[in-house]
């Protein structure tokens, strides 16, 4: 096994994580998965992974564990529930965090496995289905820098980009900040096609023209089109964003910040995903708009 080669498992093969498991082994990692439905392991299967029976049986055969799953309490059950990785892990195991989870229950994982000797990164990500399927995500890394440069060789499989923004954490603090942005975006967009409408201008062109300009973003670009299609397949399904921003929001009342522009996106969000619109992508919002403007 060569010096950057290592033993990595991988939980959560969903949207994003089956591709990055992908990319993890094709980057000359010897990967090793688990999951609670048998089924999502197949395709890695089929591609040469190592399936295993049980979270335990999963962290004794690696030195690296990734997890991507959906919400912090998940993420809790993993690293520190029965079987999980402070109760079986040794001392030097590593854990590299992709999910989007609250800050604070971050850094008490992460001191919860230090005083195990277990080294922890919060290392979430952002580009969608699109940039995991790619390798071409943007990393935000919350953890100490020399255990970051020891699991680069890994992080880099699936990245285009990584950034060390700081202390455990960090990188989920980030990650609400970039969650904040694009939900906001989302509303502006579907907001700028109501009102190109209405006002009896062509959305298309109006897209367009802006794509030109200072209001480019690829909010406007990939979801301003799905918009204007009324199509919303899943690079982002609305629950995941809705729960995002619920991340987003209990982190500024924690730390006294008010975000009005924010708060009025995970409302939208979350009334998308109550009518039953969750499994779509976030784009989904501008329905909302449609109905709002009397444009449905």
């Amino acid at each position: 096994m060569s010096e950057n080669r290592m033993k990595v498992g991988c939980v959560g093969l969903g949207i994003m994580g089956r591709p990055m498991s992908l990319h993890v082994q094709n980057g000359g990692h010897e990967l090793h998965i688990w999951a609670r439905r048998p089924e999502s392991l197949e395709p890695l299967k089929a591609a040469g992974a190592n399936a295993h029976n049980s979270l335990t049986e999963l962290i004794q055969s690696v030195d690296v564990l990734i997890t991507n799953v959906s919400d912090t309490p998940d993420v809790e059950q993993i690293l520190l529930g029965p079987s999980g990785v402070k109760e079986t892990a040794s001392s030097g195991f590593t854990v590299i965090d992709h999910s989007t989870i609250c800050p604070v229950r971050t850094r008490y994982m992460a001191e919860a496995l230090a005083e195990m000797g277990i080294d922890f990164l919060d290392a979430p990500v952002s580009g969608g289905e699109a940039g995991a399927i790619a390798g071409t995500l943007t990393v935000m890394v919350g953890g100490k820098a020399p255990v970051l440069e020891k699991l680069r060789p890994i992080i880099d499989c699936v990245a285009g980009k990584i950034t060390h923004v700081g202390d455990h954490g960090a990188g989920q603090i980030t990650k609400a900040c970039n969650q904040l942005i694009v939900a906001q975006s989302l509303v502006a967009v579907s907001e700028a096609i109501s009102l190109a409408e209405a006002g009896g201008v062509d959305p298309a062109a109006m897209r367009e023209a802006l794509l030109g300009g200072l209001a480019y973003s690829k909010v406007l670009e990939v979801h301003g089109q799905r918009m204007l299609d009324r199509a919303y397949p899943p690079g982002f399904k609305t629950r995941l964003h809705s729960k995002d921003m619920g991340i987003v929001v209990q982190a500024a009342q924690q730390l006294g910040v008010p975000l009005m522009g924010a708060s009025l996106a995970a409302q939208w969000l979350h009334t998308m995903a109550e009518q039953g619109r969750g499994e779509e992508d976030s784009a989904v919002v501008a329905e909302l708009q449609r109905k709002l403007a009397g444009q449905s």
